[in-house]
């Protein structure tokens, strides 16, 4: 099954079944097998009091198209788990109503399906499988973040003199990839002359941003050993345009950010949306070319993210839980303000404490003192009893209402440090949960929604493996 890509529920038809009855007649494995994992995990579904799904859509070499369906949860050890549902072939037309199906059938065959409550599921930005989502009345549907930026920094490639740059660094890097070993090992020997790192340069695939930001940045690395292995002045005078490499980056970085997290959770998405924007504001000192590729950009990629009440509202929730961001430096003070009130009201709408009741202390003395006989009193009381005589208990403790604990509680969570950025948001969650129980629900809740749709691959090659010299 590994080696030709075929999905798991292979196991389960007749020729395979018919196929291991005639190699081994008494084997009832992999049934007993299938079955124990998947009760276990079912039984760990319904555990989890908070899931949401992911859904990605891909093609094999054989150009067979599948949908794989994972679910996510954080469980009581504060660990992000992601069993995988299923991964099944599509023969059908990829259209709203199939994928709905798909989708219903799978939420049915696991048993996830919440009473009062909702299940997010994180989507590419295709229409079908967004229009299938909302068929379903799953709901909030989060497009890919990766996906988003994919296709906002395919935008930036196509104007037209970016265009014209890649074409040249390309032909430049064909010639050394296609042409005899003495142009490979003149520029080896310059490498050296001029003491530079012994790489490659990188050949791009058209279809993939990330690969021809690769290729811009091993030329800029390597172009002192380019130009003294060649002789064509024109080389020079054409590649004055390397500098967009730096508008690339930064979109380069997220990229990298969402494929080595383990699993990137909506949380960073609303930090990461703000700080693609701060880097592609467009300066005054901005050539021509930079100035297009940020334009093209910023407008593919505001357009294209949903901005609805309801899913801003999710993302920014999500920051504030997140003890990275919680500081919320993007938001003024009354956003800020606003937003943790929203904290507050979401956890007495879903997680109300119950209220601290506690008998007055007079009521408490009083009782005792009618029925009990009184003690004998210590020698410092009869020496001291009618100089300093007891003061009657008459202050009562008055219990505090399910806001006013919340409201304490989250105020104490907004003045606790916030967390370093390479510290585990989970692990930290999982020690301070004691102090702050109430948010901690909600925490499992938010934080345990992806915000990519698969975590390493996908879309186009938008998570590429890292480059080797």
């Amino acid at each position: 099954m590994v080696l030709d890509m075929r999905p798991f529920s292979v196991v389960e038809n007749d020729g395979f079944r018919n196929l291991l009855r005639v190699l081994e007649p008494r084997q009832n494995v992999l049934p007993q097998l299938y079955n124990g994992v998947k009760a276990k995990v079912v039984e760990n579904l319904n555990n989890a009091k908070f899931l949401t799904l992911t859904t990605d859509g891909w093609t094999s070499h054989a150009t067979q198209s599948f949908m794989t369906i994972t679910a996510h949860y954080i469980t009581d050890n504060w660990v992000i788990a992601n069993p995988v549902l299923q991964t099944r072939a599509i023969y059908e037309s990829h259209t709203n109503d199939h994928l709905s199906a798909i989708l219903q059938v799978a939420v049915a065959e696991w048993k996830i399906a919440r009473e009062n409550a909702t299940i997010p599921v994180t989507t590419d930005n295709n229409k079908n499988i967004v229009n299938a989502v909302e068929a379903t009345g799953f709901s909030p549907n989060i497009w890919c973040f990766a996906h988003t930026v994919n296709l906002a920094s395919q935008k930036g490639m196509v104007i037209n003199q970016m265009s014209r740059l890649l074409g040249r660094v390309r032909e430049i890097v064909t010639f050394f990839h296609r042409s005899s070993t003495t142009a490979a090992a003149l520029l080896k020997d310059k490498q050296e002359l001029l003491q530079l790192p012994p790489h490659k340069i990188i050949q791009d695939v058209p279809t993939r941003w990330n690969s021809s930001y690769d290729m811009l940045e091993r030329y800029l690395e390597q172009q002192a050993a380019v130009f003294s292995a060649l002789t064509d002045r024109n080389v020079k005078r054409n590649i004055k345009d390397i500098d967009i490499v730096q508008v690339l980056k930064p979109l380069k970085n997220v990229t990298s950010l969402l494929s080595t997290e383990k699993m990137p959770t909506v949380s960073m998405i609303m930090p990461l949306k703000h700080t693609i924007l701060e880097f592609m504001k467009v300066s005054d000192t901005d050539k021509t070319i930079v100035k297009d590729v940020k334009s093209a950009i910023v407008s593919d990629f505001t357009n294209r993210y949903p901005d609805s009440d309801t899913i801003l509202r999710q993302f920014l929730m999500s920051t504030a839980l997140e003890p990275h961001f919680k500081s919320l430096s993007s938001l003024d003070e009354t956003m800020c303000s606003n937003l943790f009130n929203s904290l507050i009201e979401k956890i007495l709408e879903y997680h109300p404490p119950q209220v601290q009741a506690s008998k007055a202390q007079s009521e408490v003395a009083s009782t005792s003192s009618n029925s009990d006989p009184p003690a004998k009193r210590a020698p410092i009381s009869e020496l001291f009893g009618n100089l300093f005589p007891e003061q009657p208990s008459t202050c009562a403790l008055i219990p505090k209402s399910p806001s006013r604990m919340v409201k304490e509680e989250v105020e104490r969570y907004q003045g606790v440090l916030t967390l370093p950025l390479e510290s585990n948001p989970l692990a930290w969650w999982k020690d301070n949960e004691s102090q702050f129980p109430h948010a901690a629900k909600l925490a499992k809740c938010f934080l345990g929604v992806p915000a990519t749709s698969v975590p390493k691959c996908g879309h186009d090659g938008v998570f590429e493996e890292e480059l080797k010299p």
